[in-house]
């Protein structure tokens, strides 16, 4: 029971670190009118804080992910929390642009180990049958960094200044780390990573990333612009945007929390049935996006469905995982971090071109690939396998002596 209370405790401050993470990546998104003039730069300089930190997940999750494979999992939790919280008081103290980025970037290596050993670790304590639950409920602190993490530093920063958001981001994260040192039961590589998934295969690994990379850019092409979207498009107040929002992000924390209880039975199924809802609401925007009493419905919609969908390919990536589990979520980590820039920017040029209300249907566009990337890959396969089952080639029936001989043998044998 002791050992259970732990496990339990351990994963709240894996939920918390989480939370941490996500939260501080797109903090500067919050405040970019507070730090562009402070720092004498432009606003998409500052921009620039958020793109360089998920361009620097991608290129660093991997390799560090690799080296780091044999380092005991306590220990490489806690000091990638240690430097992520120096790193982010660095940042609120940072006197000039240039140190500021500097510290962003060293947060962001961090980040790519982080994701990748945390879900692993988090699982290793639990039964193998309730995997997909814990996945859930660890991805409830993604889920709460847009919806709470975000307005409450933006709103800090508001009130203090920008650097009082970074300070109670760092103090946060120190906090974590130490829970997490205290907390977190010692767990050996082997036991994190699981070598393989329960469920190796290497080309449903492939596909499910490549999925991934469709979903996360049709989805954060639409959410980077949805406030442009309600406003032009569905006639909103500005002053209504913070709680249409709040709206979303709650949904996406509530569907994170309910899915733990199917991804265990239906890992793919899940998954299918996600994008579909997301694909749905995407394409619901689009065609009717200018009514205001089917917007709301539609981005809770949405809303959920992506929070939830993180989680579902979490877990599914970790069942198909053809080699260590570890670098399965870092290779996911940096296909997530791919499909958000990837989405941002195409969805700046579609804004620039075409005009928000395309963008929806652009998202919409792409999930729906995503389905049918994913549901057609697993028909294939079962196809195969069932004409494998059945057997390529038809048996001859033996006549004559052939037949005479075949029994006979047969009876020897």
């Amino acid at each position: 029971m002791t050992h259970q209370r732990r496990a339990v405790y351990a994963l709240a401050a894996l939920s918390a670190a989480t939370f941490c993470y996500v939260t501080t990546e797109v903090l500067p998104i919050g405040l970019l009118t507070l730090i562009a003039p402070d720092l004498g730069r432009s606003r998409s300089e500052a921009g620039l804080l958020v793109t360089g930190y998920a361009v620097v997940v991608m290129i660093v999750a991997l390799p560090l992910t690799r080296v780091t494979r044999r380092v005991p999992r306590r220990p490489l939790l806690a000091g990638a929390l240690g430097v992520f919280a120096a790193a982010t008081a660095v940042s609120a103290f940072a006197t000039s642009y240039e140190v500021l980025l500097a510290a962003r970037l060293v947060s962001a290596t961090t980040n790519g180990v982080f994701w990748a050993v945390v879900f692993p670790v988090a699982i290793s304590m639990f039964p193998t049958n309730i995997r997909g639950r814990i996945v859930a409920r660890l991805s409830i602190g993604n889920a709460l960094g847009p919806v709470l993490g975000v307005p409450l530093g933006t709103w800090l920063g508001g009130q203090a200044g920008w650097r009082a958001a970074f300070v109670a981001m760092a103090i946060f994260g120190f906090v974590t780390c130490v829970a997490v040192a205290l907390l977190l039961p010692s767990v050996t590589p082997q036991q994190s990573a699981g070598d393989v998934g329960p469920t190796p295969d290497r080309h449903r690994f492939v596909v499910l990333l490549i999925a991934t990379i469709l979903a996360v850019t049709g989805a954060m092409g639409a959410f980077t612009y949805m406030t442009v979207f309600l406003l032009d498009v569905s006639g909103f107040a500005a002053a209504s945007l913070g709680l249409l929002l709040f709206v979303q992000g709650s949904f996406g924390v509530a569907g994170t929390w309910a899915v733990g209880r199917f991804l265990d039975r239906f890992p793919l199924g899940v998954v299918l049935v996600l994008l579909g809802l997301l694909t749905a609401a995407m394409l619901g925007l689009y065609g009717v996006g200018a009514s205001k009493v089917l917007t709301i419905p539609l981005l809770a919609v949405a809303g959920m469905s992506f929070s939830s969908l993180i989680a579902g390919i979490q877990h599914r990536v970790m069942q198909v995982a053809p080699s260590t589990t570890d670098m399965a979520s870092a290779s996911l980590s940096v296909a997530f971090n791919f499909g958000l820039a990837a989405g941002s920017f195409i969805g700046a040029g579609l804004l620039a071109t075409a005009g928000v209300r395309v963008i929806p249907l652009f998202g919409g566009l792409l999930t729906a690939a995503a389905i049918a990337l994913l549901a057609g890959h697993e028909m294939s396969r079962r196809r195969r396998q069932h004409r494998t089952d059945r057997g390529d080639w038809p048996v001859r029936p033996a006549h004559g002596r052939d037949a005479e001989e075949s029994e006979a043998t047969s009876v020897r044998t």
